[in-house]
C-alpha cells in the first residue's frame, strides 16, 4: 500500500482501515509531501480557529480589549473545559463586558473522559463556558464589538464578523473566497470548506510568517499549550513534549492540521471516514517522518507520544486485544 492508512488490528487480523489524505507545504504553497488526495476538498473545522482570530488581532482587538496571551491562545483551542480553560473563558467575557449567554457556542460534555465523568457525577449541565469553542466565539464577540457590529448572529452569515473571517481565510490559504465553501461548525460558527493543500500552506504561514498579528496568535499557542488542548490531548502533550517545534491543531472528524516552524512547514491531513483516534495516529506518523527526513539532530519525543504512536486496543478488563499502526508512506515531492 502506497497511500498512508492507519490499521485497527484485533488478534492476527486487520479489523478496519482508515485511509488518510494528507498535504505538506512550504509557506509559499510548493507541495513537498502527500499521501492520497492533497487537494480533497473538506471542512477545516476547529483547526481554521487561528485564521478566524486573525482579523480581530489585525484590527487592533489586543489593545482595544487588553487581551494577553492566554486569552488569544484560547480563542484559537478545542479545550477541555477544565478549570484554567473556564477561568479565562470568564476573563474574555469580563473584558467584554457580556453574560455568559451572548456566547452562540451552547455547552457540551468536556472532549476529556474525567472530566466528562465528573461533569455526570456531579449534575453538571454545561453551560456555554463548557464547550470547546468559548475562546473561538468569545473572539467573535470581540471583532463585532470592535466595530460597533451587532453582537447577535455574528457566528454566522452574512455578519460582518464572518466576512472579515472569509477574506483572512482567503488571505493565508491562497484560495480566491469565490472558492471557499461554508457549511455550520457543531458549534454553530460558520464552517469553511477548502483543499487540504491550502490548509497545509497556510500552516507554514501560520509558523513561519513575519505579519505582526500572525505571530502573535503563533506565540500565544506556543506559550500555552495546555489551553490549547489540556489534560490527555494530543495537541497539547506535543507542543508541550517539543516545545517551539510545533504547533498542532485538531479539527473535527478526523482533521488535523500542524505548523513545523523550524522546518518551515505545514501540514493538513484528513482521514476520509472521520475516525479521530486514526488521526492522532496518522498526525505522530507524518510528523515522525518528516523529522526523519527534514530535522537532522532534532531530537524526537516519542517517549511522550506513545499512546498515539502505536496505541494499545484494551478490552473492559484492560487486557490487549490489539492496536493501531499505519501502513503505506508519505510520497515527496
Amino acid at each position: 500500500m502506497s497511500n498512508l492508512a492507519v490499521v485497527a488490528t484485533r488478534g492476527s487480523l486487520a479489523e478496519s482501515v482508515h485511509q488518510v489524505s494528507l498535504a505538506v507545504t512550504d509557506p509559499d504553497g510548493r507541495l513537498v509531501a502527500f499521501t492520497g488526495d492533497p487537494e480533497l476538498v473538506t471542512y477545516w473545522r476547529s483547526a481554521s480557529k487561528p485564521f478566524q482570530l486573525y482579523p480581530l488581532i489585525a484590527d487592533g482587538g489586543v489593545a482595544r480589549f487588553g487581551l494577553d496571551t492566554p486569552m488569544v491562545a484560547l480563542a484559537c483551542a478545542s479545550h477541555n473545559a477544565e478549570p484554567r480553560h473556564r477561568e479565562v473563558g470568564a476573563q474574555w467575557l469580563q473584558q467584554l463586558g457580556l453574560p455568559e449567554d451572548a456566547l452562540a457556542c451552547g455547552g457540551h460534555l468536556s472532549l476529556w473522559s474525567a472530566q466528562a465523568d465528573a461533569m455526570i457525577r456531579e449534575g453538571i449541565a454545561p453551560s456555554p463556558l463548557w464547550s470547546n469553542c468559548s475562546g473561538k466565539h468569545a473572539g467573535m464577540l470581540a471583532l463585532a464589538r470592535l466595530h460597533g457590529w451587532p453582537i447577535e448572529g455574528c457566528n454566522a452569515f452574512p455578519h460582518s464578523v464572518q466576512v472579515e473571517v472569509s477574506a483572512s481565510i482567503a488571505a493565508w490559504t491562497g484560495v480566491p473566497e469565490a472558492d471557499l465553501l461554508w457549511g455550520v461548525d457543531g458549534c454553530t460558527a460558520a464552517a469553511v470548506a477548502l483543499p487540504i493543500r491550502a490548509m497545509a500552506e497556510a500552516y507554514a504561514r501560520l509558523g513561519t510568517s513575519d505579519d505582526p498579528s500572525l505571530r502573535l496568535i503563533r506565540e500565544a499557542m506556543l506559550a500555552e499549550p495546555f489551553l490549547i488542548a489540556g489534560t490527555d490531548r494530543l495537541e497539547t502533550v506535543l507542543m508541550q513534549a517539543w516545545p517551539g517545534r510545533v504547533i498542532a491543531k485538531i479539527g473535527a472528524e478526523g482533521v488535523f492540521s500542524a505548523a513545523l516552524p523550524g522546518l518551515g512547514l505545514g501540514l493538513t491531513l484528513k482521514v476520509h471516514d472521520g475516525h479521530m483516534k486514526a488521526a492522532g495516529v496518522a498526525l505522530v506518523e507524518a510528523l515522525v517522518e518528516l523529522t526523519r527526513r527534514f530535522g537532522a539532530g532534532q531530537e524526537w519525543p516519542i517517549n511522550a507520544l506513545a499512546p498515539w504512536h502505536r496505541p494499545e486496543i484494551l478490552n473492559t478488563r484492560d487486557v490487549v486485544t490489539g492496536g493501531y499502526t499505519t501502513v503505506g508512506k508519505m510520497t515527496f515531492a
